[in-house]
């Protein structure tokens, strides 16, 4: 595939890395001319050029491109650059946006405005893997797909209600909302209507956020108090942690040491979440604050060295549940051999860490793709089943019969169907229009073939 990859950046580069490993045509634009040398090292071309400039694009081949990626530091110039690349012609377009202000769709859709196929949000991302590293049950993030219309959660089924023990073809569950998969006994497995739903199981929903959140409800009658949470650092992803914990109803503090972050993060929290002005690096600050005490300590910091300092001291006062954000791979390899000793009694810290840029790898991955294969994900489930976003081409095989019709391809499921920004559950007699958007779980194995009947056949 040829890639362009607008910004020559730190996530600029560490994606260019990637693309060009795994055997793609990879050219950059980045503007400052000292950047050469820091991304010549990587097999891909380099233009030193504005990526706001439509001719600079133009003269890269923005309008060949099969998969561009807006990546510079800039939500504002990713937005642009990526919508002049898709109006030259770019086949498909991500662009890195982490502000909140333009991912809310209630006042404006810019993604839509913009003609972007995917946002990429890196502190977003990294605030929903902390949540999901959580885990508490009822209350784990996946996924979204379909520009935002759908929200993949899991729910871990800790009490008797209901839908237990039921087969699920006989379950009066919401129109709109689908058990994808279930993980039993850590392995997950996509979810059929003779399958019931037991005590201990992982269930994967689909739909929109409050119909799935209600179904979670009624799985799980009765709830546990939710887990205290101190959150050591309040930039943009210590703000979006404590932003999901407290949508989740999480008893939630962040500890941040600039006065002027922590009157922002105050006036957005209006007492929902403790801010603290304090410097969560200091032993005896966490200890007045009460961080020993808090079920989960998340460290996300500027730096890779504040958070793991911050998690080492949070253990030594009692802390049992430690996340750090490591971005340098070098620093996470540390992270796994530190160990504490009292006496002859040497432990590991067991600090668990989540990688901003690895998990930009991963959305990158799953975005480039050709043809009717729109978003892949291998890593939200166990074993070899995928998630993957799929769009309905003109004259394809899956747009001129019904599911009950077309050959079988198992184990497969087409969960969801978003059409006109409708969200459809599809049955055997659902029959697909061109431009329909599916999300389908798949072995991978079969993912391929399932892939073909959502492209036009030549």
């Amino acid at each position: 595939m040829r890639i362009l990859i607008l910004g020559g950046g730190t996530v600029g580069r560490f994606i260019a890395k990637n693309m060009s490993e795994l055997k793609n045509d990879v050219t950059v634009v980045e503007r400052r001319a000292d950047a050469r040398g820091e991304i010549d090292q990587y097999d891909v071309r380099v233009v030193i050029g504005d990526a706001l400039q439509a001719s600079v694009l133009d003269s890269v081949g923005a309008s060949t491109a099969d998969v561009c990626f807006a990546l510079a530091s800039s939500d504002e110039v990713n937005l642009i650059s990526g919508s002049v690349a898709k109006g030259l012609g770019a086949r498909r377009v991500a662009a890195r946006v982490n502000s909140f202000a333009y991912r809310d769709v209630e006042k404006f859709d810019y993604r839509r405005h913009f003609q972007i196929d995917r946002f990429l949000c890196q502190d977003y991302m990294t605030a929903m893997e902390i949540a999901r590293r959580i885990r508490e049950p009822g209350d784990t993030f996946v996924e979204h797909f379909a520009g935002g219309e759908l929200e993949m959660q899991e729910v871990v089924v800790m009490n008797k209600s209901s839908l237990t023990n039921t087969k699920l073809r006989e379950l009066q569950l919401p129109s709109d909302v689908r058990v994808g998969a279930i993980t039993r006994d850590g392995s997950a497995r996509i979810a059929s209507a003779n399958d019931e739903i037991q005590i201990g199981d992982c269930v994967t929903l689909l739909g929109a956020r409050e119909k799935v959140d209600k179904l979670k409800k009624t799985l799980n009658p009765v709830r546990k108090p939710p887990p205290t949470v101190s959150v050591i650092g309040g930039g943009d992803i210590g703000y979006n942690v404590a932003k999901v914990l407290e949508q989740r109803g999480y008893r939630t503090k962040i500890l941040e040491r600039n006065e002027e972050r922590c009157q922002y993060l105050a006036s957005r929290f209006l007492g929902r979440v403790d801010v603290y002005h304090v410097d969560g690096r200091r032993r005896s600050k966490l200890e007045e604050y009460g961080v020993g005490k808090s079920d989960f300590v998340i460290a996300c910091a500027g730096d890779d060295e504040s958070n793991i300092l911050a998690c080492v001291e949070s253990k030594e006062i009692g802390s049992p549940n430690l996340i750090a954000v490591i971005k340098h791979s070098d620093y996470a390899n540390v992270v796994k051999n530190l160990c504490f000793s009292k006496g002859e009694d040497v432990r590991p810290y067991q600090i668990n860490t989540v990688s901003p840029y690895e998990l930009m790898r991963r959305q990158a991955e799953g975005f480039a793709h050709v043809g009717a294969l729109l978003f892949q994900n291998s890593t939200l489930l166990s074993g070899s089943l995928q998630v993957a976003e799929l769009e309905a081409q003109e004259d394809s095989p899956i747009t001129r019969a019904t599911l009950r019709e077309l050959p079988a391809i198992k184990p497969s499921l087409i969960a969801a169907v978003i059409r006109n920004n409708e969200t459809l559950i599809p049955n055997a007699d659902f029959k697909f229009h061109p431009g329909d958007f599916a999300v389908a779980f798949a072995d991978a194995i079969d993912l391929p073939n399932l892939v073909k009947l959502f492209e036009t056949e030549r």
